[in-house]
């Protein structure tokens, strides 16, 4: 089997840098104004020049988004935008709007094109299309089967295909909302999407049109209902088949999780993907073999996990009691410094970290265990407990590399 690359988002510097750490092969990110994550995108361009410079270092790739659809007064500050990407080495841009893909040609004409999931690619004509314009690879829709993905591949060969296999899903098509806009004034398609599919609504009765003034009520326990909250997408058992099926690429969602998030699906989907291309694996046995890695995904803040259209009929597909991440794990903090002479660890905390509690120590290439028996300060006071962003000292059992993240179980 082929490889596919491992395609992870960047919030910022040092998301960008977990990602990588922990196994992407490459990274997606956007300044702000024409990404589909403007509230949670914190590059400026000199940071910009830093993580185009960090991932060719590590041989890895970096893609700018241009995803959003800009209206006309948008336009001056897009193509000076353009002008000033004009020389950085991005290994691609990620656009969507037609208009968009004429002024990267005309200003960036030798950069490679992807074209964004925001461009509801569903079918093999629209690949096609793209193609004869210069795409280089189409980031497919979320709605589309394993059978409608290969035979995209099948029409278009020479098209690199990417997928999403892991993260939040929108309930409209493809991301193309309009809730967002009507009820907030903030539109999604500019990057500014309030989430009011995750809002918490009270419906009392429905009335159809002919028959005025006749009330059907609504039964709803007293928490309301969450009606268009959608469980989070997760096809890692379903790798191999992608792999089959001509996938040159898989994506993760989320440019605004936390880096303990990005650490282990990184980490998760990289083990995966070696597992897939291990010569001694026999595929039928692969979902036995991932079952482990399924289990690790949970540890992260979810909604529940779905295979969305993958198979062709939508699974499990909403979530109505909460749309609160859960997860029976908490991200506690991150090493931040290590002495090697004497295995102490200088740990930042996110979360309250106790005395007697046991911690669980997740390396990019293994994980442990730890009691802690003790909490000293960088005074070396003892503590009973540690807050968020203290700075303590703990004595391993073992060296581990800095940029390590720790959680601990709390359900």
């Amino acid at each position: 089997m082929k490889s596919s690359e491992l395609v992870l988002p960047a919030g910022n510097l040092q998301k960008l840098k977990y990602a990588f750490l922990y196994g992407a092969d490459a990274c997606y990110l956007g300044l702000p104004n024409f990404s589909m994550r403007s509230r949670s995108t914190q590059f400026t361009f000199s940071q910009l020049k830093e993580a185009i410079r960090l991932a060719h270092k590590l041989n890895k790739k970096l893609y700018i988004t241009i995803n959003t659809y800009p209206h006309n007064y948008d336009l001056k500050n897009l193509e000076k935008y353009l002008k000033k990407l004009k020389g950085l080495k991005i290994d691609a841009i990620i656009l969507a709007d037609p208009g968009v893909l004429n002024l990267v040609k005309k200003y960036l004409p030798k950069i490679k094109i992807h074209l964004s999931t925001q461009a509801n690619t569903v079918n093999l004509e629209a690949a096609k299309f793209w193609q004869k314009q210069g795409i280089r690879r189409i980031i497919l829709a979320r709605e589309l089967s394993l059978k409608e993905i290969a035979e995209i591949k099948k029409t278009c060969p020479k098209m690199e295909l990417e997928v999403f296999v892991h993260g939040a899903m929108c309930i409209s098509y493809s991301g193309r909302c309009l809730l967002s806009m009507y009820l907030t004034g903030r539109d999604a398609n500019q990057g500014e999407c309030a989430q009011p599919c995750r809002w918490k609504y009270k419906a009392y009765y429905l009335e159809e049109d002919l028959r005025k003034n006749e009330f059907w009520p609504i039964e709803e326990d007293k928490g309301g209902a969450y009606i268009m909250n959608s469980r989070d997408l997760c096809l890692i058992d379903y790798l191999p088949d992608l792999i089959k099926a001509g996938v040159d690429a898989f994506k993760v969602e989320g440019r605004a999780k936390s880096i303990y998030y990005l650490a282990v699906v990184a980490k998760t989907y990289r083990q995966a993907i070696h597992i897939v291309q291990s010569s001694n694996l026999k595929v039928q046995n692969y979902k036995k073999l991932v079952s482990n890695l399924r289990r690790e995904l949970e540890t992260t803040h979810n909604r529940g996990f779905t295979p969305g259209f993958f198979t062709g009929k939508l699974q499990n597909s909403q979530e109505y009691k909460t749309s609160r991440p859960k997860s029976k794990w908490q991200f506690c903090g991150v090493v931040k410094k290590l002495d090697k002479k004497t295995k102490t660890a200088f740990i930042k905390v996110h979360n309250k970290i106790e005395k007697n509690k046991v911690l669980e120590f997740v390396t990019p290439n293994s994980q442990f265990k730890f009691k802690i028996k003790e909490i000293i300060n960088q005074k070396n006071e003892h503590q009973e407990f540690a807050k968020l962003n203290d700075i303590i000292k703990l004595e391993l059992p073992k060296e581990v590399p800095v940029s390590t993240v720790i959680r601990q179980k709390v359900k």
